[in-house]
Parts: C-alpha cells; sequence; structure tokens
C-alpha cells in the first residue's frame, strides 16, 4: 500500500488558502436549492430532490440546523435549510427529536430522508466542522464551504473529512461547493468528499476541491465495493496529491473538471474500478489516470481530455498509469443525457462557475456561463394576494381529451384555502398552491394511462411564478423531462398510473389552476 504523501504548504500559502475561503462575502441571491435541478447519476435511482416541497427554514448555527431536523414530523418529512454563517464545533450541539439523529461537533444527515442544506446570503462557512451523511437518502448540499475539517489535533470532526457519506446511503446531489484543506494526512486532514460501505448514486458538480493529500474516494477498502455510480462533472481540483478520485469498485463518469497540480495522482479506479473521462483538462500534474499503488486493476474509456505539462511515471507491479498516451481499455454505459463542454474552454468554464458564492452559475453546454432560469426565493414564503375570480393564465390547449377530468389528484403539502382536486376540475377559477415556494401535484388514475403531453395553467396574478420543475412517472420514479416556465410539455409517450409535475424552483408562491393531461 502506498503511504500518504502529506501536502508540504508554506505558512503564506495556508495563510491565503484560509482567507481565500473565509473572505469571501459576496451577495448573491437567498436562494432555495436546486434551482437547475439535480444533474448525472443523482438524476437515476428515482431522482434527487432533496427538501422539495417541504418547509423552508433558516439556520445560523449547526445547533439550529440539528434543531431544523428535529423539529420535522418524521425522518422523512421534507425540509429545506437555508443556512447563512459560520458553522463551528462550538456552536453545533446534538439536539432530540422525532426527525432526527444528530451528534455534537459535526453536521449530522443519519438515518433521514428528503432534505437540502443550502447557503444563502452572505454564504455559509462550515469552519473545521464536517457534514456527515448516513443511512440517508435524497439528500442535497449546495452552496456551502467546508474547510480545514481535520482527525487529528483540535477540533476534530467527522473523521477528518469535510464530507463523508457511509452506510447505506443513496441519491445525493453536492452542487456548487468548496471544499479545502490546508495540507495532508500528517497534519491531521484526510479526505475531501469520501463514499463508503454502500454509497450510491451520487452527483459531485460546480464544486472547488483544494489544497489537500486526499481528493476523495469511493470505496474505503479494495473490499468495499458496493458503492458508486457517480458522477464528477465542472470541478476545479487543485493542489491535491491524490484520489481524484480513488474508485475501487465503483463506476464513475467525469466530465469537463479541471485539474491543477495534482502532485502525485488523480484519477485512480482500481479492483474493478471504471471511469468514463470525457473532455476534462489536467495541467501542470502528474499521473492524472490510472491504476496506482495497487496490482488489482481499473479500467478506463477516454476521449476529448487535454493534457497540459503532465508528467507520467514507469509502469510497475504496483503501478498502472494510462499516459503518456491514454487509450481506452473499456466501455462506460450512461443512463442519463448530458452535454459536453470542449476541454480547451474547460479551464475558463470551471473558474466561472465552480464554488460556493458565483450565483449558482452554470454552463450552457457551449462554454458560456449562465444563472439558472429559476430565482430562488427567501425565507419568507409569500402570501398569495387574494383576487377577484382567478382565471388561469391564457395557454393554447393541445388538441384530444383533457384526461385528468374524472381522475384523481394528490400532491405535497398545499397552502391554506386550496385544494388538489383544483387543478383536475376543469374550473379555472380555482387553483392548488403548495404549503412552500416548492412542491409537487399529482394525476392519477385507477388503471394505466398513456399519455404524452400536460398543460400547466397558471392563476391570474400568478403568471410567470413556476420556475424550474420535473415531470415524474410517479409509478416508478423515473424523470420523464424537465424545464421551466407553465404551458404545454411534450414528452415520450408513456403509460402509467400517475403522474406528478414537480417545482423545484420559483419567482413567488406558485399556482396551479389546471394540471391538463392528453394522450
Amino acid at each position: 500500500m502506498r503511504k500518504p504523501v502529506a501536502l508540504r504548504l508554506s505558512a503564506a500559502l495556508g495563510t491565503l488558502a484560509l482567507a481565500a475561503a473565509t473572505g469571501v462575502v459576496l451577495s448573491m441571491p437567498t436562494a432555495s436549492a436546486a434551482a437547475a435541478g439535480a444533474t448525472g447519476f443523482a438524476t437515476q435511482n428515482g431522482g434527487t430532490t432533496g427538501g422539495a416541497g417541504g418547509t423552508t427554514v433558516k439556520a445560523t448555527t449547526g445547533t439550529q440546523i440539528h434543531a431544523a431536523l428535529c423539529g420535522r414530523a418524521s425522518t422523512s418529512t421534507p425540509i429545506t435549510i437555508q443556512v447563512e454563517g459560520t458553522i463551528t464545533v462550538g456552536n453545533t450541539a446534538k439536539v432530540s427529536g422525532t426527525g432526527c439523529n444528530t451528534a455534537a461537533g459535526v453536521i449530522e444527515l443519519k438515518g433521514i430522508s428528503n432534505v437540502t442544506l443550502v447557503g444563502v446570503g452572505n454564504g455559509a462557512v462550515f469552519d473545521q466542522i464536517g457534514i456527515h451523511i448516513r443511512q440517508s437518502s435524497n439528500i442535497i448540499v449546495q452552496n456551502v464551504t467546508v474547510q480545514n475539517v481535520k482527525k487529528s489535533g483540535s477540533p476534530t470532526s467527522n473523521g477528518g473529512d469535510a464530507i463523508g457519506m457511509e452506510t447505506d446511503v443513496h441519491n445525493v446531489w453536492v452542487d456548487h461547493a468548496t471544499l479545502v484543506a490546508s495540507g495532508g494526512e500528517s497534519e491531521g486532514f484526510d479526505g475531501l468528499f469520501d463514499m463508503k460501505d454502500s454509497t450510491q448514486y451520487v452527483t459531485l458538480s460546480y464544486s472547488i476541491l483544494r489544497n489537500s493529500g486526499r481528493g476523495g474516494l469511493v470505496g474505503s477498502s479494495d473490499s468495499d465495493l458496493a458503492n458508486g455510480p457517480v458522477t464528477f462533472h465542472h470541478n476545479r481540483y487543485e493542489n491535491i496529491d491524490s484520489r481524484t478520485p480513488l474508485l475501487r469498485g465503483a463506476t464513475a463518469h467525469v466530465y469537463n473538471n479541471y485539474y491543477v497540480s495534482l502532485n502525485e495522482s488523480g484519477i485512480n479506479p482500481r479492483a474493478g474500478g471504471k471511469a468514463k473521462v470525457d473532455n476534462n483538462y489536467f495541467k501542470d500534474s502528474k499521473d492524472v489516470l490510472g491504476t496506482f499503488y495497487t496490482d488489482l486493476p481499473g479500467y478506463w474509456q477516454v476521449s476529448g481530455n487535454i493534457f497540459d505539462n503532465v508528467t507520467w511515471s514507469e509502469p510497475g507491479e504496483d503501478n498502472n498509469p494510462a499516459g503518456p498516451n491514454p487509450t481506452s481499455n473499456t466501455t462506460v454505459s450512461i443512463p442519463y443525457s448530458y452535454t459536453l463542454d470542449a476541454a480547451s474552454c474547460v479551464p475558463s468554464i470551471v473558474t466561472a462557475t465552480a464554488g460556493a458564492n458565483t450565483g449558482l452559475k452554470v454552463s450552457d453546454g457551449n462554454c458560456v456561463a449562465t444563472t439558472p432560469t429559476a430565482t430562488a426565493t427567501s425565507t419568507s414564503t409569500a402570501t398569495p394576494t387574494a383576487t377577484a375570480t382567478p382565471t388561469a393564465t391564457a395557454t393554447s390547449t393541445p388538441s384530444g381529451s383533457n384526461l385528468s377530468i374524472g381522475a384523481d389528484s394528490d400532491g405535497s403539502s398545499k397552502a391554506s384555502g386550496t385544494s388538489y382536486g383544483n387543478v383536475r376540475d376543469g374550473d379555472a377559477s380555482t387553483y392548488w398552491s403548495p404549503a412552500a415556494s416548492t412542491g409537487s401535484i399529482s394525476i392519477k388514475w385507477g388503471s394505466a394511462t398513456t399519455i404524452s403531453r400536460i398543460n400547466i395553467r397558471e392563476a391570474s396574478g400568478a403568471t410567470g411564478n413556476i420556475g424550474s420543475w420535473r415531470v415524474l412517472n410517479a409509478d416508478t420514479g423515473t424523470v420523464l423531462t424537465s424545464g421551466s416556465g407553465a404551458g404545454t410539455i411534450s414528452f415520450t409517450s408513456t403509460s402509467l398510473k400517475k403522474v406528478t409535475f414537480e417545482i423545484t424552483g420559483s419567482t413567488a408562491t406558485p399556482r396551479v389552476a389546471e394540471f391538463e393531461t392528453y394522450a
């Protein structure tokens, strides 16, 4: 086994890293998470929506984060926790309740589901305290900085991992995060983004991982092989010794990432691990791809990558670099759609979009940074203004019969005075509204019904309130399509008993007058 090589950062570099992580005080939207929706493998296995459809609360300490979790009706009640300020070991106490299983000194997401943790306002900094996800599912962590988490020294938190996932975890999306350390294992740090013991369907996107001995692993040992698949895209790895990531038996899709100064090794599939490595940019680095420190081989499929001043070691018994001219030795099937930016623009697009406090900017697929369509809302949910006899927004009606008439309906928590049935009664003077700024409404039938279009009509006075959304086959959890704004939506003809329109972002409280369905 390889002996860890710690980073030897100068005092000046450590100071600069800490200042950069703590000194960013940018004005940004007070946002609910997932404005643009999850990507990559987090969209599979039923998808990842976090706390969509639930209540939204504000927290400025770790104890308040735990209290928000514990105050839910159950461990699966959806919730979005907006975090602003600095979270520390000192302000993070254990809290008890029906909706949680917390611990002091670590942000504990244990034995729970349907949670979004998002930085808002002037930003959220988790200083020397890690985020621990265990026996949990449908979790979103977005727009946060996690820095200098230690496994030795003082204070210690989360085994030294900035974000650590373990033991039956699935469907996690970490987006626009900044994960930083100030050295390697000898300085008391461990991994920035670790997954083990059956952690599956995870995406890390638009994030920065910097100044660490270890970027992250998927599988804690060569016998821990039930993890993944994982997607890594539009991330910046900088001044990392190794593990960007280490894949033990897992499958990963690695695309459009910017790697700078990988000091010892980079993407390291081993023990049967597979990586699809597309359109990444590697700069000033060593051994950026291959199987290292073991004789248990891993595999890779490569295309479109740029290797800028990359050096390669000689092959050996425990060293199998993919270069100097990397070629594929396997194929990896990707089940979701995605758009590749050209590798030549990856440094510029990742620099413009990755990390916390960037306004949640993403690439448009053509190397241009863009702000997500949905504008996030503040903690206070707008109260619908009373209007005389609301009518649906005028939109053209698809041809054919509206199959929602005579069907049934249900959904997430509804605002006072509204009803699920209002969206299927053909009456534009009534509407359903979620209890929060996001939520879901469903149409269902007693037997399988084939549909290929829906028409969402907003009530008068609420035109344009609906931002981002997803349409789900509620029988299977499959995402049929996604987008933004109300109106007619088309997708592949599907036979199902229940279809769900899930609002994941809004500009103000949504009001759905009619949810029409058509063959």
